[in-house]
Formats: C-alpha cells, sequence, structure tokens
C-alpha cells in the first residue's frame, strides 16, 4: 500500500483543473468526451487542503466549448492509495489489465500533459505527499499517459531536494535513465543540500554520459558556496577551468555570480578581472555585486581601486546605494583612515542618502580603533538623535576596538554601559567577549562569560564553540580543548570545517599524529571538503615536526585536487625548513 499522508486519508480530497485546451488537445479531448470522469458536482466537494486548487489558463485563442470542464483525479488517487505497491513500482506498459484499471486509465486519456505536471507539483508541494507523486509517476508511465517523462521524475527530484531528501531523489533518479534535464535537477538538489562534491561528480558523470553541463549548473553550485560562507579562490578557479574546458558561454547571471563568489572569497584581483570581463561583454553585475567587489577590495587595502570602482558607479549613472557607501567606509575603517571615513558618511549625508546601523558601526569603530573614545560615544547619541537606535553590534564594535588595543579590562565596563542604555548583549557582542578574553589568556573570565551567555537564555553558535575551543588550545590547555569539542557535540552543534581545522592543529602540535587522521576522516565522513587554511595546517604542523615528507605529501595531494598551493602553504613549509636549519645550526655551535 502506498503511504497516504494525514491531509490526504478519508473522505479522500479531490484535486480539481480548470483547463482550457491549445488545440492541439483539442480533438482528442472531442474524442474521448464519454471517458472523462464526471464533471465535479457540489455534493461530493472536497478540497485538496495541502495546494490550492491549479487553474491552467491558456491562451484567450484556445478557449473552447470545453473551457469550463474540470478533471477530477479523486479516483486515480484513491486507486493509488490502496493499490499494491509492488504493482506501480514497474513502469512498463502491462500486458493486461482488470477492466477497473483499464476504464480508469481511458478516463484520463486526454489529459494534457501541463495538467499532469500542474498535479504533481501539487502532491510534491508536501513532504507528507511525495509517495503518492511516486505512485502517479509509475502509473503515468505504466499506461503511457504523459509524455515526457524526464520533467515529471525532475519535479519529483526537485521537490525531495527541497525537503532535504537527497538519499531519495538519487533512488528515484535510478528508475529510468538519466537525461540533461534529470542530471540538471540532481545537481541542483545536491547544491541546495549542500553536498556540493556529489555536484560535482554528476557534473563528470553527465560529461561522461556524452551530455555537456550547462551554466545553471554551475550557478547553482556557486551560488550555495556563497550564501553558505563555504567559497574560497581555489574551488572557484577550479570551476572556471571546467566551465572554459566545457566551452560555456557564461550568461550575466553566472558572470555576477562568479565576481560576487570571488569578492566574497577575499579574492578582489580576480573579482575585477572578470568584472572587466563582464563589462567588456556588455554585461551589467548587480549593484550589491558591486557593493561586494568595493568591500573585498577594502578589506585588502586596496581603497584607491575601491574609491574608483564606486567613482565608476556614479559614472555610469548609477547612485550608489548605503551598501556601496558602508563597503568603501569598511575599506577606510579597516586602513585607519580616519578622515576618509568621515567623508564618506559626509557624502552619504550630502546625497540624501541616511547611514543605518552599519554605517554608524563602522564609524564608532574607526574612532575606537583610533583611540577616540569620546567621539565615538557623539556618534552613539547622534543615532538615537537620527532614530536609529543603538544595538548590541555597536556595542561589540567598541569592545572589538579596545580588544585591538590591549584594553581588555574595559570589557567590563563597555557591558556596563550597553545594559545601562537599555541593550540587552546578544550572542554576538558575548563571542566578541569570549574572544577578547581568550586573546589575553583570560580563560577563567572566558568560560564565565560563556556561563553567563547560557544562563540568559542565549544560544551558542559555531563561533562561540570555535573560539572557546581555539583559545584553549592557543594556551595549551588541550584537554580542556577536546572536551569542549566533545561538548559542543553533545549538544546539538555540528563542527565546522574551522573547527576541524582547530581541532587538526591543536593534534598536530602535541604531534598526536593518529588523532591528525582521525579528525581529518571525520571531517570528510561529515560531508566537509579540506579547505586552504586545512592544507596550510597540516604543512605547518608537518613541517613543525620535521616530518617534511608529509608536508610536501600534503602540497602533492592538493594539486591533484587541482588547486594550487597557496602562498602561505609554502611560506610554512620554508619556515619550517628554516627553524629546522636554525636548530641544528645551534647545535653544533653550542
Amino acid at each position: 500500500m502506498l503511504v497516504l499522508p494525514p491531509q490526504l486519508t478519508a473522505p479522500f480530497p479531490s484535486l480539481h483543473v480548470t483547463h482550457f485546451p491549445t488545440h492541439t488537445h483539442s480533438h482528442s479531448l472531442r474524442h474521448h468526451h464519454h471517458a472523462l470522469p464526471p464533471p465535479h458536482s457540489a455534493a461530493n466537494s472536497v478540497t485538496f487542503s495541502s495546494p490550492k486548487p491549479i487553474i491552467l489558463e491558456e491562451g484567450p485563442d484556445d478557449v473552447l466549448s470545453l473551457q469550463s470542464r474540470r478533471y477530477d483525479f479523486t479516483p486515480l488517487l484513491q486507486f493509488l492509495s490502496d493499490s499494491d505497491p509492488n504493482s506501480d513500482s514497474d513502469s512498463a506498459p502491462p500486458t493486461s489489465l482488470d477492466s477497473t484499471e483499464f476504464q480508469l486509465a481511458e478516463s484520463y486519456r486526454a489529459v494534457p500533459a501541463p495538467l499532469w505536471h500542474a498535479l504533481l507539483k501539487s502532491l510534491c508541494a508536501s513532504s507528507s505527499s511525495i509517495n503518492l507523486a511516486y505512485g502517479v509517476v509509475s502509473w503515468l508511465q505504466k499506461h503511457n499517459l504523459c509524455f515526457s517523462y524526464e520533467l515529471l521524475y525532475s519535479i519529483l527530484i526537485n521537490a525531495l531536494g527541497r525537503t532535504e531528501k537527497l538519499y531519495e531523489a538519487f533512488l528515484l533518479s535510478q528508475r529510468q535513465t538519466l537525461t540533461p534535464l534529470t542530471y540538471n535537477a540532481l545537481i541542483g538538489a545536491c547544491a541546495r543540500n549542500g553536498d556540493i562534491e556529489k555536484a560535482l561528480n554528476l557534473m563528470s558523470r553527465m560529461r561522461r554520459d556524452g551530455y555537456q553541463p550547462d551554466f545553471v549548473n554551475y550557478s547553482s553550485i556557486i551560488q550555495y558556496l556563497t550564501r553558505s560562507n563555504r567559497v574560497d579562490s581555489p574551488i572557484l578557479q577550479k570551476l572556471y577551468s571546467e566551465i572554459e574546458s566545457d566551452k560555456i558561454e557564461m550568461d550575466g547571471h553566472l558572470m555576477n555570480d562568479i565576481i560576487l563568489g570571488f569578492s566574497k572569497a577575499g579574492d578582489p584581483t580576480r573579482a575585477l578581472s572578470f568584472l572587466a570581463m563582464a563589462q567588456s561583454n556588455g554585461l551589467n553585475p548587480k549593484p550589491s555585486t558591486l557593493a561586494a567587489v568595493i568591500l573585498a577590495l577594502g578589506n585588502s587595502g586596496r581603497t584607491q581601486e575601491a574609491e574608483a570602482l564606486f567613482e565608476e558607479i556614479r559614472e555610469n549613472g548609477l547612485e550608489p546605494r548605503t551598501r556601496a557607501y558602508n563597503a568603501l567606509l569598511k575599506g577606510y575603517v579597516k586602513t585607519g583612515s580616519l578622515k576618509d571615513a568621515e567623508f564618506v558618511v559626509s557624502e552619504m549625508e550630502k546625497a540624501g542618502i541616511r547611514p543605518d546601523e552599519q554605517t554608524y558601526s563602522l564609524l564608532v569603530d574607526a574612532y575606537a580603533h583610533a583611540g577616540r573614545w569620546e567621539s565615538a560615544r557623539i556618534v552613539l547619541k547622534e543615532m538615537e538623535a537620527s532614530n536609529v537606535q543603538p544595538n548590541s553590534f555597536v556595542y561589540s564594535r567598541i569592545l572589538a576596538g579596545y580588544r585591538d588595543k590591549g584594553q581588555w579590562q574595559k570589557s567590563f565596563q563597555v557591558l556596563k554601559d550597553m545594559k545601562s542604555s537599555g541593550v540587552k548583549p546578544d550572542r554576538h557582542f558575548y563571542n566578541v567577549m569570549i574572544d577578547t578574553f581568550g586573546k589575553y589568556n583570560c580563560l577563567d573570565h572566558a568560560m564565565a562569560t560563556f556561563e553567563k551567555m547560557l544562563l540568559e537564555g542565549i544560544q551558542p553558535d559555531t563561533v562561540t564553540w570555535n573560539t572557546l575551543i581555539d583559545c584553549h588550545c592557543k594556551s595549551g590547555r588541550h584537554d580542556k580543548a577536546e572536551e569542549l569539542f566533545q561538548e559542543m557535540q553533545q549538544r546539538g552543534f555540528s563542527p565546522c570545517i574551522t573547527t576541524y581545522n582547530i581541532m587538526i592543529n591543536c593534534m598536530g602540535e602535541q604531534q598526536r599524529w593518529e588523532q591528525v587522521s582521525e579528525y581529518l576522516s571525520k571531517m570528510q565522513c561529515q560531508g566537509l571538503l579540506p579547505n586552504s587554511i586545512t592544507y596550510t595546517t597540516l604543512v605547518d604542523v608537518y613541517g613543525k615536526s620535521g616530518r617534511f615528507s608529509d608536508a610536501i605529501e600534503c602540497l602533492e595531494v592538493l594539486k591533484s585536487t587541482g588547486f594550487k598551493p597557496t602562498s602561505a602553504m609554502y611560506n610554512a613549509l620554508i619556515n619550517a625548513y628554516a627553524q629546522k636549519v636554525c636548530t641544528l645550526f645551534c647545535g653544533v655551535y653550542l
């Protein structure tokens, strides 16, 4: 029996679809007029509780006398719910049928494909009715009632991907030969669920089957990486090399995704290169993407280029919005150019663009880094005058300023001022506070802050756990770091790539090589791919321990996967060699 979802139990619902037929189907509709299910009557009307009734309207030229006819799918859904699933699993055309199923199949012979698609999408709207959707597709294929079965399977695969049932999507894909449409659906489902490795493997398999991936495949992967902050420059470079080898002509969307990806990955050089390529092809990236490039340039200290791009936006007749101003402002704040930061805010106000919370926060940050605490307090008063309520983030920037200046003792005063202003500390503020105490080896204060955070009902996140684990590792309290790593998982938090990188470094410093391998295996079993920091960490710990062959092997493994080792990796290895030589020289000299 197919398992019925709760909303599809007796009395069984009916789904009615009003259809305005095209000329293509009008003849077959008239020919099979006698075979259609009876029109819907008010006496047995039941609402399909999951989606709204689907009304498919076609062109006004095609409105014929049958435009008011409704197809009642209740008999089919009831039949499938009562059927043996084994009988529906075989989609081959039957050699014989009992009269009931034969009449049912004939009654739906005239239903056009778009209406089957609409029914299927309705069933897929709820995860509880996907089993029934399986039955519909198998039954249609079994009786040759609908063409383009690859589209039907794609609808199911997309639905499974949306409900995070990736394994079921793969099982479903095995029911028929994969086509470009079903490949695209699977790749999109993998990208949506964060399984990038499977998505890339599918694209390789797609090529082996003689199909070429298109720009949609790459866009879905890059978009996921960007949204989840898992994007880094080597991954994007590898994807772009595949785009070139596939000879894919990039459209505006894919080019925009690549520019945004490199910007978010902190690689403004490549972001600018692709921006120039896009502009030379007459493509215009989104304003938010341009703001991301400006931000990446500012974060890299390349404020002149950021300002030039900002002015370019103006020259093209576009008025920069708050996000672009904030991106430029952040660059000046990062480089400590206080006068330029003040000028940006002044220009922003002249342009009639009101500063938002981030603008004020960045300005507070600039003053805090310059040690002008009184100016920072004046900005807080300006915020109140502009009806922009200071939030926890603003105070966290002040706290970060004290931290970076080595004045960690003022953390308590910031917390006191914050509460007196009626602003409650949030998770981000406490994360900065824990990081402040951790940087200055005040581990008792860090743990006390963590406990206070929990008492106030504020749940930690991976940043909280990573900060606590990292500060204990750096202080040599490796046992406590491992204990926190276990507690993190016991409380239901999954370690991220950063967590594993910290633990790999922690084990490597103790030369516990079995544990290093164990953490690498756990990370990959969790579906997390090693990134550039992982390999840099491995090269560093192997090199410092004199395991130069292992360090070089890491570099070779990295290159074999298509990535180029970064300068940080080579520097780590060179430093390790230098320290080893220095140690040997000192030993001989002494």
